[in-house]
C-alpha cells in the first residue's frame, strides 16, 4: 500500500489526479462508490460523469481566466481537457462537450492504463497509513462527511447546488425561437449558431417572474441553510432579489437579433445550449432551479418557444459540502492533521468542472512527487492554477470562505498597467502572457 496512491472519488478531480500520477510512474487505485452506492444526481457508474451543465465555459486563453486554466491543463497533458477537446460541441466560443461519450472515454482511458485500477465501493473513513487523495466532490457521502468532521473538529460548510433542466430539441418551436450565439461569437457557422434563443416581450417577462415567484419550491430539511454559490443560483432565488435581476443575468437580451422579428428588440431572452453531439438535447442556460417538478413544467412552458417543451431531465437541488480549506490544508493540499491525506476538487472549495479537474491535476502531481521521493513547490500565484491553490490554502479569509471560480481577481496585479474598464483588455492579456510563461517554467522545473 505504501507505494500506491489511493484516490477516493472518480469525478473530474479524481480522474485527473489518477491520470497525472500514473503518467509520472506511480501505481494508482481509484476508489469509486458508484454504482454500488448511488447519488440522486448521477445516472451511471462512469468516471467523470457530468451532472449539471455540459460546459467548461470560455476557451479564450488571452482574455479569460478559465480559458487560461484550459491552456495550463492542456500544457500539462491533462486527461480531462484532452477528452473534452475530443468530444467538443459547438458553443460559440465556450468549450461544451457531449457528456456521455466524454465520460465513457475518460473511463476507458483510465481503466486501460497499466498503472491504474478501479475498485468499486464506499470509503467511509480517513485511513491512517498510505498516500491518499480524497476527491469526493459536492456529494461526499454522509459517512465520510462525518469522518472528516470528526477529524478536523470543524463542521463542513454547505450550500445547495441547483441543476438546470434539459429539453428535447424537437419539442422547441423554431418558428418562435432561433439559432444564434450572443454577438455571433465563434469561428464557424456551428459556433455562431450554438444557442437556441427564446424571446420575451415585457408582458411575457412580467408574467414569467410572477409565476416563478409563486411556484412551489423544494423545502429544506430542518437545520439546513441555503448558502448558495452566486455562480449557480437557482433562478427563483435570483428573481427574489429583484424583478429585473434575471433580465440583467441569464435572460439578458443583448447581442441577439430575432430573425422572425428583426425590428423588435426582445425585452428578455432565454437561451438553450446544445447538450449532446446529435443536437437532440438542449439545456436551459442559467436555469438551475429548486422548483418542484410539476411547477417546473408549468412555469418553463410559459417561455415563448417552449409552450410544448418536453423535458429529458427536470431541474433539481442537492447539498454541496466543502472544507474550510484555508484552515485545514497546507500548501501541498495535505490535511494538516494527517499529511498522508490530500484533498482535491470541489470539496476543497473551488467551483466548476475545470477548476475541480485542475485541483486534481495538482494534487495528483504533488502526491506522486512525494511518493517518488521529491517535493516541489506549488505553482506561482501568477498562474491560474497557482492563483486557485493559493486562494484555497491560505489566500482566502477562512471566516468568510465560499466556493470560488477561477478569475483574474485571484492573480497578482501586473505593475504599470491601467486599471478600470478601459485598460481591461491589455490587463487581461498581460495576466495570461505572464501566466503562460510562469506555467511553462513551473512545468519544466517539475518535470525536470
Amino acid at each position: 500500500m505504501s507505494d500506491e496512491l489511493h484516490i477516493v472519488g472518480g469525478g473530474m478531480a479524481g480522474s485527473e489526479a489518477a491520470w497525472q500520477a500514473a503518467q509520472m510512474g506511480v501505481e494508482v487505485v481509484i476508489h469509486e462508490m458508484r454504482p454500488t452506492v448511488g447519488t440522486f444526481a448521477h445516472k451511471t457508474g462512469d468516471l467523470a460523469e457530468m451532472v449539471c451543465s455540459n460546459s467548461f465555459r470560455s476557451d479564450d486563453d488571452e482574455q479569460n481566466a478559465v480559458g487560461q486554466l484550459h491552456w495550463e491543463m492542456r500544457a500539462a497533458d491533462g486527461l480531462i481537457m484532452q477528452t473534452a477537446d475530443q468530444h467538443r460541441l459547438p458553443a460559440g466560443g465556450a468549450l461544451a462537450v457531449d457528456r456521455d461519450p466524454f465520460a465513457r472515454t475518460v473511463t476507458q482511458t483510465l481503466k486501460s492504463h497499466p498503472r491504474i485500477r478501479v475498485e468499486y465501493g464506499e470509503i467511509s473513513h480517513l485511513p491512517e497509513g498510505g498516500q491518499w487523495i480524497f476527491a469526493t466532490g459536492p456529494l461526499t457521502s454522509p459517512a465520510l462527511g462525518e469522518a472528516i468532521r470528526a477529524e478536523t473538529g470543524a463542521a463542513a460548510l454547505a450550500f445547495f447546488d441547483a441543476i438546470a433542466p434539459i429539453v428535447y430539441a424537437e419539442s422547441i418551436d423554431m418558428d418562435t425561437a432561433w439559432l444564434q450565439s450572443r454577438y455571433d461569437k465563434g469561428e464557424t457557422e456551428d459556433e455562431r449558431r450554438a444557442y437556441i434563443n427564446c424571446p420575451m416581450t415585457r408582458d411575457d417577462y412580467e408574467a414569467f417572474i410572477d409565476a416563478l415567484l409563486a411556484a412551489d419550491k423544494t423545502e429544506f430539511h430542518e437545520g439546513e441553510t441555503a448558502k448558495y454559490f452566486d455562480g449557480c443560483l437557482p433562478i427563483e432565488v435570483m428573481a427574489e432579489r429583484g424583478r429585473e435581476t434575471l433580465r440583467h443575468g441569464p435572460m439578458k437580451p443583448v447581442g441577439l437579433t430575432n430573425p422572425h422579428k428583426p425590428d423588435q428588440k426582445p425585452y428578455a431572452v432565454v437561451q438553450l445550449r446544445r447538450d449532446n453531439a446529435l443536437g437532440t438535447l438542449y439545456n436551459i442556460v442559467g436555469f438551475q432551479t429548486k422548483m418542484k417538478y410539476g411547477a417546473q413544467t408549468d412555469v418553463f412552458r410559459m417561455i415563448p418557444g417552449l409552450h410544448e417543451a418536453r423535458f429529458a431531465r427536470l431541474g433539481g437541488i442537492h447539498r454541496n459540502t466543502f472544507l474550510n480549506s484555508p484552515t485545514l490544508l497546507d500548501g501541498q493540499m495535505r490535511l494538516r492533521s494527517r499529511p498522508n491525506i490530500r484533498f482535491a476538487g470541489q470539496v476543497t472549495g473551488v467551483e466548476g468542472y475545470v477548476e475541480s479537474a485542475a485541483m486534481g491535476l495538482l494534487a495528483g502531481r504533488m502526491a506522486a512527487a512525494e511518493l517518488l521521493g521529491r517535493e516541489v513547490p506549488a505553482p506561482p500565484q501568477s498562474t491560474a492554477m497557482g492563483a486557485m491553490v493559493t486562494h484555497i490554502t491560505g489566500g482566502a479569509d477562512a471566516k468568510t470562505f465560499q466556493p470560488m471560480n477561477v478569475n483574474f481577481g485571484l492573480f497578482p496585479p501586473v505593475e504599470g498597467l491601467k486599471g478600470g474598464r478601459r485598460g481591461r483588455k491589455d490587463r487581461y492579456k498581460a495576466y495570461t502572457d505572464r501566466a503562460k510563461s510562469d506555467w511553462r517554467d513551473w512545468l519544466d522545473a517539475f518535470d525536470g
